[in-house]
């Protein structure tokens, strides 16, 4: 479970595990190269032929290192189900609003191309990782720029990890008050501490969040993962059972609903939900505004999975690049299936008044409806449980990039842990709507680890007397970094001006 996006990566997408290796299952990445740069790769194909790929010489005539002599034992099905739950995310949550921003048929462009893009971006890296022999998205950037690659790739994935704990925080400031509210049938309207969002995540972070993201190892949490999938799975199957069961305007519903507890409404509000309906109940097939720019953002913190493919390439059995693009590609699918769902059925619900997240918006419905408070237990109990799985591999780049030589120190391990979670607290509190984290996020790390290091960690890496800087492959990836660069540098302009002009107060803040 988001991302990413991610994508929960709940949730995510942002994604949210690039952790592979500090969960169940341990990862085998391949040994470092030997001083003189001896290595070669070879990798077995489905049909038990071979693929012998020897781009670096074995000069000293030592044995040659196979991809099998490390070979992961996960099946093809449970691949795509781990990758699968590397892009779900909590950017699935957002995509209602972006296409009440965009239109039906805009926003099913851009997240086709989206996710055209992000598979495309994975065959460039498992090309890449093929040349080198390496596993780890970090360790491409050091093999194609040094240290400055790495420390761009580390400090990338970083920020993206960041960004998800933050919306997954986020999401506990929005809902756990509206669960509490339910559940002792407060007045939404008083000023009761325990109905504050600050304060509940203050209080979750340190009571539930910090002790397990002190832990040395994560162990059976890492199970978590497949439990904030199935929430999202409920999540979606919500949406779309609501859609039927909410009429249009929902607003004039809701107010019904207070005063006349389901029973007969009077004629004059039937008549004035005719009148309205062709106004705010007809849906938009394209539109363009002010929170439009939005949008890419959005959709690209919900498909980033990238650090996390490497990791699963690895434990895959029988690897091979095409073996392994049959699991991006069936996983990227999946994803884009339930996120268009997603998007698609929340829209229909509530049109133009669709919130930037759109569980919060069923609470102007009815705050005590049943289904939906078992949607957001679901929902809370996940990102709270993720948060500490994301932390654990951003404390882990933190550590590489600062202290390199350091071994381990139970000081550092806790010092890093809570300045982490503090800097993500504030970004919460003071984060007027989860829309600027996704936003941001999406907007400055999401396009590094989709476009641009695929692409130049790609020409840098694979030969130029096998693929000339000329030759189409290199072109075509060199067009990509430059689209990437360009998604970046328009939707970061777009979301400044936004913020600047003073609209974003309409973007549905809570």
């Amino acid at each position: 479970m988001e991302p990413a996006n991610s994508e929960m990566n709940i949730l995510s997408n942002g994604k949210s595990h690039d952790l592979r290796d500090d969960l169940v299952v341990p990862m085998k990445l391949l040994p470092e190269d030997d001083h003189n740069g001896t290595q070669t790769a070879r990798l077995d194909d489905m049909d038990g032929g071979q693929e012998n790929q020897e781009f670096l010489p074995n000069a000293d005539g030592k044995k040659t290192i196979k991809f099998t002599d490390f070979e992961g034992k996960t099946s093809f099905g449970m691949s795509v189900f781990n990758l699968g739950n590397a892009i779900m995310g909590s950017g699935i949550l957002g995509l209602a609003y972006a296409m009440a921003n965009t239109g039906i048929l805009l926003f099913l462009f851009l997240l086709t191309a989206v996710a055209a893009l992000s598979s495309y971006s994975i065959h460039l890296l498992l090309k890449s990782s093929g040349i080198v022999g390496i596993r780890a998205y970090e360790q491409l950037g050091y093999r194609a720029f040094g240290n400055p690659g790495k420390m761009a790739a580390g400090i990338a994935i970083t920020l993206q990890n960041i960004g998800a704990m933050s919306s997954y925080l986020y999401i506990v400031k929005s809902e756990l008050p509206l669960v509490i509210q339910a559940f002792l049938k407060a007045d939404p309207s008083s000023d009761l501490w325990y109905l504050n969002g600050n304060y509940l995540v203050i209080i979750v972070s340190a009571s539930i969040i910090l002790p397990l993201a002190l832990m040395k190892q994560l162990g059976y949490l890492g199970y978590t993962s497949g439990f904030s999938l199935s929430c999202m799975v409920f999540f979606l199957s919500a949406v779309i059972y609501k859609k039927f069961h909410i009429p249009c305007p929902f607003d004039e519903y809701s107010t019904a609903n207070s005063t006349a507890a389901h029973l007969n409404v009077s004629h004059h509000v039937h008549e004035h939900v005719h009148e309205e309906e062709d106004s705010h109940c007809y849906p938009r097939l394209f539109t363009i505004n002010s929170q439009t720019a939005y949008t890419i953002p959005i959709l690209a913190f919900a498909f980033v999975c990238h650090p996390e493919v490497l990791p699963i390439y690895t434990e895959l059995s029988k690897p091979t690049k095409k073996r392994m693009q049959r699991v991006s590609n069936i996983s990227i699918f999946v994803m884009y299936t339930m996120y268009f769902l997603a998007a698609l059925f929340g829209y229909l619900t509530f049109y133009d008044n669709v919130e930037p997240e759109l569980l919060h918006t069923y609470s102007r419905i009815d705050p005590y409806d049943t289904l939906i408070l078992c949607v957001r237990v679901a929902v809370l109990t996940a990102v709270t449980l993720t948060v500490p799985i994301v932390l654990f591999p951003v404390r882990r780049a933190i550590q590489q990039m600062l202290f390199p030589t350091k071994a381990f120190s139970w000081l550092r391990h806790i010092a890093i842990a809570l300045v982490l979670l503090t800097f993500i607290n504030m970004l919460v509190i003071f984060a007027p709507n989860i829309l600027g984290i996704f936003g941001i996020i999406g907007a400055t790390s999401a396009p590094c680890l989709i476009f641009i290091f695929p692409a130049i960690f790609y020409i840098r890496i694979v030969p130029k007397d096998e693929e000339p800087m000329n030759s189409v492959p290199k072109i075509m990836a060199a067009c990509f970094a430059a689209l990437g660069v360009s998604f970046m540098v328009m939707s970061l302009s777009f979301i400044i001006i936004d913020w600047t002009s003073g609209s974003s107060h309409s973007a549905g803040g809570h």
